[in-house]
């Protein structure tokens, strides 16, 4: 009796991918066993990218020739204490005392090269020793960061609009230089007024200080808007600046005129005489009207034009009780009004300005990243430490630009990315950085395994891949020499 077999009997081999359908259900109850394994685990798997995007702009070298060391010198390094703050504050926490929950962190003391992170006290007596000479370090790390990120990115921006904006800090102790100012959630107590500077197109902080809790004066806006151009990449020739009408003055108005810049800053306390017949109304169906003239304030060198709109009050009175009219025309009129250097109809300039509302998302989320967190007594170290979380700010916003760059080189059909750069820090925070890790030593080497059963875990392999080609290439910022830094040219 012949028997017919199959030739080829070898066992197939099964896969390793991913699958839709590859996980097994478990089952979890109150007599469910429990045990320890010794495997390093950590919920913060997504640093391996932050890791490997501060190698991709070398960011230890440039730290290294644009900080501004303080007189305290610490064991673990500057650049370790200053990069332990950094990831304190893009994971989420932004109290120092909070290092405590995350000292003993696989990711963390892997790239320390530590079995623990030093003690909470080690961080904060290293903040008490900065100072606004390191703030402005910052500044210019900030300042050589973007510029090569644009480059990496391919961006070419000849012109961008920045808007500014002041915000309130408030203190709850007796902290240096704080101010009972303008402060409409809590009355009467004493604070800090910040400013801060954004890009709109890519919704990164450009520059910023912090302040005592009082009215930005003239002379302090017009040194703040001088500041701005040394911070811009020299791609840039064009700047349009919208500010509130805390900066309108002739002193920043002139500031903007020497820096070459266009802006429409918001009127506070000028009454720009307008032609009564030069109303005008660009849509039939909304009863806003608008118009333009030139005026020159007292106290102001030059004339200026002012555009503004006006809008009907809403007037409801009883059907059987007599109206009374306005005695003025002004009276039933809301007005808003601005000083701008822009040509063109003035519901062109007003519409332009009112782009600048989405400043108010930016500073509300810088806030929640740890701008409200105030670590010292002192002002100097309040100062420095402010411009610390806005570079964690900007790594964040970085991070998602790359991580929607690696999303749109990919083939595949995988969304996970895609639209990161449309979702908060805080939505961003769990789908970049909150991922499962396990941190494993195989052939002498360690390495960082995360689980297939994860939903994000090919959005995120594919990113990490798209860093390690980034990194392999040489630097465009080194190669690119049509396109020169502000600062640290001989950086590689």
């Amino acid at each position: 009796m012949v028997k017919r077999r199959k030739k080829n009997t070898r066992e197939k081999r099964f896969s390793k991918g991913f699958k839709a359908n590859g996980a097994k259900a478990r089952k979890i109850n109150a007599s469910t066993s429990y045990e320890t394994c010794t495997e390093q685990l950590s919920p913060f798997g997504g640093l391996l990218a932050v890791i490997k995007f501060l190698d991709l702009v070398k960011f230890h070298e440039l730290f290294k020739f644009a900080y501004n060391a303080p007189v305290r010198k610490p064991k673990l390094g500057h650049y370790s204490m200053i990069v332990g703050i950094l990831m304190l504050l893009f994971i989420g926490f932004n109290r120092l005392w909070h290092f405590t929950y995350i000292r003993l962190d696989a990711m963390l003391c892997g790239f320390f090269r530590l079995t623990r992170l030093p003690a909470v006290s080690t961080f904060w007596r290293y903040v008490n020793s900065l100072g606004i000479n390191q703030a402005n370090s910052f500044l210019q790390i900030m300042s050589i960061v973007r510029g090569r990120v644009w480059q990496l990115c391919g961006f070419q921006f000849h012109k961008i609009h920045v808007s500014v904006d002041t915000t309130v800090e408030t203190l709850y102790g007796h902290q240096q230089v704080g101010r009972k100012g303008h402060n409409t959630n809590h009355r009467g107590k004493k604070g800090y007024r910040p400013v801060l500077c954004f890009i709109d197109e890519t919704r990164e902080y450009l520059a910023g200080k912090l302040r005592k809790g009082e009215t930005i004066s003239g002379k302090e806006a017009a040194a703040f808007i001088a500041q701005i151009k040394s911070y811009l990449p020299e791609c840039v020739q064009k700047v349009l600046l919208r500010a509130d009408g805390e900066f309108l003055s002739w002193q920043g108005v002139q500031a903007c005129i020497v820096a070459g810049f266009q802006f429409i800053i918001a009127n506070k306390g000028c009454d720009p005489p307008f032609d009564p017949n030069a109303w005008y109304r660009p849509w039939k169906r909304k009863d806003i009207q608008y118009n333009s003239c030139t005026y020159k304030p007292i106290g102001w060198d030059v004339e200026c034009r002012f555009v503004a709109m006006r809008i009907p009050k809403e007037q409801k009175h009883a059907s059987k009780q007599p109206v009374q009219c306005e005695l003025f025309e002004d009276d039933r009129y809301t007005y808003r009004i601005f000083c701008t250097n822009l040509v063109g109809k003035a519901h062109y300039v007003i519409a332009e300005y009112d782009k600048r509302a989405d400043v108010e998302n930016l500073v509300g989320e810088a806030k929640r990243e740890g701008l409200d967190a105030i670590p010292s007594y002192k002002f100097k170290n309040n100062y420095a430490f402010f411009q610390i979380v806005m570079l964690a700010y900007n790594i964040w916003r970085y991070m998602k630009i790359m991580a929607q760059m690696s999303a749109k080189s990919s083939t595949s059909d995988e969304k996970s990315f895609k639209d990161v750069m449309t979702n908060t820090i805080r939505i961003a925070r769990l789908r970049l950085l909150f991922i499962a890790a396990k941190v494993v030593k195989d052939s002498n080497r360690n390495k960082v395994k995360y689980s297939i059963h994860d939903a994000r875990t090919s959005a995120m392999m594919k990113f990490l891949k798209f860093l390690d080609a980034a990194r392999s290439k040489s630097r465009p910022w080194v190669e690119d020499s049509t396109w020169s830094q502000r600062f640290a040219l001989q950086l590689s």
